[in-house]
């Protein structure tokens, strides 16, 4: 399992993307001052770092240049609030790998992490999941069932890729709500029910299991 380092001070947001990493089978760890973070990278156990820019004690370039002076090469995602051109330059320039301006979907922010690890995680490469006779090509964006294709919108699609990443794993509404619609979301929202009512009537209402209280799986297979 990879280790993540995620240097990002607002406990909201550092909090969702801690959760969301560690249930996609990755090891975060979380700092929410430049100072700490530096210290944090230059123990070498972190194969990523997820940086914010707008920290409270070390403006975040200021800190990538350390880093990269100090002969830290991890892959380095920067995740943002400010998504003006010259920002998103200045940071690939300043040795980022890559650049997310906030608001953002964790799917994506969990995409990009699996693409800068690929070279050093094999398992990071899977790119058609299964279960029984349902297949998702996550490249093509397309799921099959019995080798018939199944529209799915976007996210139909990417609730769908939650509970196949995790077959069998009781997913509470708010873990659902996080993954899919972001940190945004209100946790008070019946959202999460309307869409696996959806996906229950193109894929199978066998396939996912209400558990009374907590929320859904996706059935084991028989």
């Amino acid at each position: 399992m990879s280790l993540i380092l995620i240097i990002e001070d607002e406990p909201r947001i550092s909090s969702f993307i801690a959760k969301g990493l560690k249930a996609a089978g990755f090891i975060p760890t979380v700092c929410a001052t430049a100072r700490e973070g530096y210290a944090q990278a230059r123990s070498g156990n972190f194969e990523l770092i997820i940086l914010d820019l707008g920290l409270p004690d070390e403006d975040g370039f200021s800190l990538l240049r350390r880093m990269r002076e100090s002969h830290i090469d991890v892959p380095v995602i920067i995740l943002t609030a400010r998504n003006s051109v010259d920002d998103t330059v200045a940071g690939l320039q300043n040795g980022a790998d890559d650049y997310m301006a906030k608001p953002f979907h964790f799917d994506e922010l969990l995409a990009r992490v699996r693409l800068r690890l690929r070279t050093e995680d094999s398992s990071s490469d899977v790119s058609v999941l299964s279960h029984g006779n349902m297949e998702m090509d996550l490249l093509r964006r397309l799921v099959t069932v019995d080798g018939v294709e199944v529209d799915l919108s976007a996210r139909e699609f990417s609730l769908a890729e939650a509970f196949l990443r995790n077959p069998g794993l009781v997913l509470s509404r708010e873990q659902l709500l996080s993954r899919v619609w972001g940190y945004d979301f209100d946790p008070g929202s019946n959202v999460v029910d309307v869409y696996v009512r959806y996906l229950r009537n193109k894929l199978g209402g066998e396939r996912f299991e209400t558990v009374r209280g907590v929320g859904y799986r996706l059935a084991r297979e028989s």
